[in-house]
């Protein structure tokens, strides 16, 4: 998965092998992953909080994670290079949002301007421009309420 990610965002966006191992140890229960013939050609990763926005903190402190909480935040949505466009990470969205809609209020995440419509699909509202700084990008804050 960090290949994945090291491929697909810059460095300074991209969540490093041990963060992303941290979070598989941490909430395994909120990784959704696309594989073929043992390779991960896509996945979905996120924390479950009380928290309504999702907050810089969230991407390198996975003991912010509360199980119980009403509200998933997505970190990373990717598909390596070379397998996009091909419906992986709409069908992992879909999965995603269709096992979560039982648990939790609704699914927050970020994402640049050219993925508004991407996530608009799915019913996702932007609530504009993010607080995150994440890797130094403006990134706009996505919510779907599911009640």
């Amino acid at each position: 998965m960090a290949r994945i990610e090291g491929e697909s965002y810059p460095p300074a966006e991209a969540a490093s092998r041990e963060s992303i191992a941290k979070r598989v140890e941490t909430f395994p229960e909120c990784f959704w992953i696309w594989e073929e013939e043992g390779e991960i050609l896509a996945f979905i990763n996120g924390m479950a909080t009380n928290e309504r926005d999702l907050r810089d903190e969230m991407y390198e402190r996975a003991e912010l994670h509360d199980p119980r909480g009403v509200w998933l935040m997505l970190f990373s949505v990717v598909t390596g290079p070379g397998r996009r466009h091909q419906g992986r990470a709409s069908a992992l969205m879909r999965r995603v949002l269709e096992e979560s809609r039982e648990k939790r209020e609704g699914v927050v995440l970020t994402c640049k301007e050219e993925l508004l419509g991407f996530y608009g699909r799915f019913g996702f509202v932007s609530e504009g421009v993010s607080a995150s700084a994440h890797g130094g990008s403006v990134w706009y804050q996505m919510r779907l309420k599911f009640r």
